[in-house]
């Protein structure tokens, strides 16, 4: 079975596929799901969300928004070399859609990380083990299995989709009302919490799973399986194509932050860029650095940083466009990354390592999750006492504080358990911090 691209690129909408609004300008469906997305809270949010370092302070490092726009502006690349590509080799895919790919690969890198908790991977950890090792284990026997696995192994990824589908009150049916082109290409992992294996990804709660249905089965992606205990499908193509813009700017903008806050010396970062060439291209980096009279350090380690930048960004969409049957089939395994020439594939590896001993095990990093997590386990801990004991005076201080949007006081405890989740996991880094401090006394507002 091969998944066919004049399906798989739609510009039908979740919670609006009778009908079509007037349109009063002549952007695509897909423009509109991108401008939907920069004009949003949530978006807007991730300014204070963590992206690996410390939110700044004199020296400016990657958040969470900084990084999905750079994702986002690589992404648009990566898609608009593929439908070039795609175009010059299958020209009867003229008359698609296939054009739109790099506008819709752009929105879906804009909101590939708007899922995220505070503090990032700590946050996802502390809202998991709440339940597994902390008070909230004891809530096991009072929902039901597939609401278990889904809080238990707590996931931005899906988060992210809950986010633009779900129909919180006062919000239409569809959520955000996003293309189906663009919501499946946000999700990674195109299966239920049930069957995350060892990694414990999964890409959609099984409160939207019939959501993800809908779209998957609208756009004839290929279903592996569909049982009691959750549904399984192979990815939308174009989430080869996020992830890949994700990986490179994680990577390679990871390194450049590392030097910028003298974790890295700039000889190690020099080195570490300028392995992806070869020798020939190698000179020609430090020829062109020199003819353009860089001195600052800084400036040409940006300068190096864009050339690995633009080398991963056409490695990966040629190794796109070569597997395009496998792909197109559900056959083709592992991330682009991994399918590039072997050179550039060591460079990157080595980088990874780099970042494995080096940053994400400094001393800042680690900080911040040692705090972010106690924070986070703190306002698990009170807000689901409160859904639990709402009738208590404390309970009701806390619930009045929640913005209306969430089904805080809902009459099932699984509604209100989640709405805790969806309350603390949108709250941005310095907003967490403040409602911590509050709830232990050791903050007062300042008027």
């Amino acid at each position: 079975m091969m998944m066919d691209w004049k399906q798989l690129i739609t510009n039908k909408r979740l919670g609006q596929e009778e009908r079509h609004s007037e349109r009063h300008d002549d952007r695509t469906e897909f423009k509109r799901d991108y401008d939907r997305l920069i004009f949003s809270a949530p978006f807007r949010r991730l300014q204070n969300k963590t992206q690996v370092f410390p939110l700044p302070g004199s020296v400016f490092v990657h958040n969470r928004l900084t990084h999905s726009l750079e994702v986002a502006s690589v992404g648009m690349s990566l898609g608009n070399d593929v439908s070039r590509m795609l175009l010059a080799r299958r020209p009867e895919l003229q008359q698609t859609m296939i054009g739109e790919i790099g506008q819709i690969v752009a929105t879906a890198c804009l909101a590939h990380d708007m899922g995220n908790p505070p503090f990032g991977h700590s946050g996802e950890k502390a809202i998991q083990t709440f339940f597994t090792e902390g008070p909230g284990c004891v809530l096991q026997q009072q929902v039901s299995p597939m609401f278990w696995d889904d809080i238990t192994h707590f996931e931005g990824n899906a988060n992210a989709f809950r986010l633009l589908t779900h129909r919180y009150k006062g919000r239409r049916e569809g959520g955000f009302v996003m293309t189906y082109s663009t919501l499946a290409g946000i999700v990674k992992y195109p299966f239920s919490s049930s069957m995350t294996g060892k990694k414990g990804k999964f890409g959609f709660f099984d409160s939207e799973r019939h959501f993800f249905q809908r779209i998957a089965d609208e756009m004839g992606m290929i279903c592996l399986s569909n049982g009691e205990n959750g549904v399984k499908y192979s990815r939308h193509p174009l989430v080869y194509l996020v992830e890949a813009a994700d990986d490179i700017c994680y990577e390679v903008m990871d390194i450049e932050d590392a030097y910028k806050l003298k974790i890295l010396s700039f000889e190690e970062t020099a080195q570490h860029l300028l392995a992806f060439f070869d020798e020939p291209v190698r000179q020609s980096i430090i020829q062109r650095i020199e003819d353009e009279g860089l001195t600052d350090e800084n400036e040409k380690v940006v300068y190096m940083r864009a050339c690995v930048i633009g080398c991963l960004e056409r490695a990966c969409a040629e190794a796109f466009v070569d597997n395009e049957e496998e792909i197109l089939s559900g056959r083709f395994m592992g991330s682009l990354i991994d399918a590039i020439p072997a050179p550039q594939h060591a460079a990157y590896q080595r980088c990874t390592m780099l970042s494995k001993q080096r940053i994400y095990r400094s001393k800042p990093v680690l900080d911040v999750e040692l705090s972010g997590y106690k924070i986070m386990e703190t306002l698990m801990e009170q807000m689901t006492a409160a859904v639990m004991h709402p009738e208590r005076y404390y309970s009701q201080q806390l619930i009045g504080r929640v913005s209306s949007q969430y089904d805080i006081d809902a009459s099932d405890l699984e509604t209100r358990l989640m709405a805790v989740i969806d309350y603390i996991s949108g709250m941005t880094d310095v907003y967490a911090l403040d409602v911590y401090q509050k709830m232990n006394g050791i903050s007062l507002p300042i008027v």
